[in-house]
């Protein structure tokens, strides 16, 4: 299962309105296939690795990260792949709350005598597919606010001005971030001040830059902005309003950049699950522009800490910030909703 969740990281930020899974099979303790859900959401990680595996999957174990898909779409059903490949036997992580499968999936493997498992990973699993999770559930993109501050919590030098705070490693470190994110927000006041692009410009990984909003009540894009070149959208609403809106369009995971008066409001609303915190050992000085609201970090939980030259990444949780199995509708021992045997 450790396989498999690495595997499904790989296709963060690609998969559309769909989960990025990973699919291992494996048979008399050899590996023999793995897959993870292709760019665009098709196709599905374990259609990926049963063709890998061929006639090899017959009474072989497959690992999943999420239960298996139940609903004809633009694809059969991903559980009745692996029934006609004859899987004897199916780790599941986590179950998928999708009304249209909701157990459904495993249900249709017990149905045609394959082992159905719960593997230890799920709180991983949550972790990875907390984008597609939050959707489903809460009916919003799971949202990563980042921030850039000085030693002494500045965003900027002074307002209106731009500030470059930390260096390299950091900037390489946000744009793998971006790669890994659905969209990517900002306000229109970063639109003005900086002209941001909001692109992934790592080296081989251009093509998975997210796309990219701005929130503005009254204000239109600067026509010869990067953003309006881009083809960036308006949100008009309030905080709460603007992910909605991005639910309903399929957005699983979001990155909102800036500015503070964005944060702030965000922080405000509650809608904030994820805070990566990016510090440089440079003060601005006290004309600085404060980037963070006092207290804002009570409420959040010390998830890791990176160190990226001279500069650090702490990452900080909110407590409910993953979809629990109960928030989701499950309630057996293991905290899922099982089908009946």
């Amino acid at each position: 299962m450790d396989v498999a969740l690495r595997l499904g990281r790989r296709a963060l930020g690609t998969t559309a309105e769909n989960p990025p899974v990973g699919c291992v099979i494996v048979k008399d303790d050899r590996l023999l296939a793995v897959g993870w859900t292709q760019a665009g959401g098709r196709p599905h990680a374990e259609t990926e690795a049963l063709a890998m595996a061929g006639e090899a999957a017959r009474g072989a174990t497959a690992f999943v990260t999420l239960e298996p898909c139940a609903h004809y779409g633009r694809t059969p059903p991903c559980a009745e792949a692996l029934v006609a490949a004859g899987i004897a036997r199916c780790v599941v992580a986590v179950e998928d709350p999708d009304p249209r499968v909701a157990g459904r999936g495993l249900a249709i493997l017990r149905a045609a005598g394959i082992t159905v498992e719960l593997a230890d990973g799920a709180t991983e699993a949550r972790r990875d597919l907390a984008g597609f999770l939050t959707r489903i559930v809460r009916k919003r993109p799971y949202v990563i606010l980042k921030l850039a501050l000085s030693a002494d919590g500045k965003i900027a030098s002074e307002p209106g001005q731009r500030t470059p705070i930390t260096g390299e490693a950091v900037r390489a470190r946000v744009h793998l971030t971006r790669a890994q994110s659905d969209a990517i927000l900002v306000g229109m006041e970063t639109v003005v001040v900086d002209d941001p692009e909001l692109t992934c410009r790592l080296p081989g990984l251009e093509a998975r830059s997210p796309k990219a909003f701005v929130m503005s009540r009254n204000r239109e894009l600067p026509a010869g902005s990067r953003l309006a070149a881009r083809g960036a959208k308006l949100l008009r609403g309030t905080p709460a309003e603007a992910v909605a809106e991005l639910g309903v369009a399929g957005i699983n995971r979001l990155m909102v950049e800036g500015g503070a008066a964005i944060a702030r409001a965000f922080l405000q609303a509650g809608l904030v699950d994820e805070i990566h915190l990016y510090r440089s050992p440079t003060e601005l000085g006290p004309q600085g522009v404060e980037g963070l609201p006092e207290g804002a970090l009570q409420t959040f939980m010390l998830q890791r800490e990176e160190r990226l030259g001279a500069d650090t990444l702490t990452v900080y949780e909110k407590p409910n910030s993953f979809v629990t199995p109960a928030e989701a509708g499950a309630h057996d021992s293991h905290g899922f909703r099982l089908s009946p045997e």
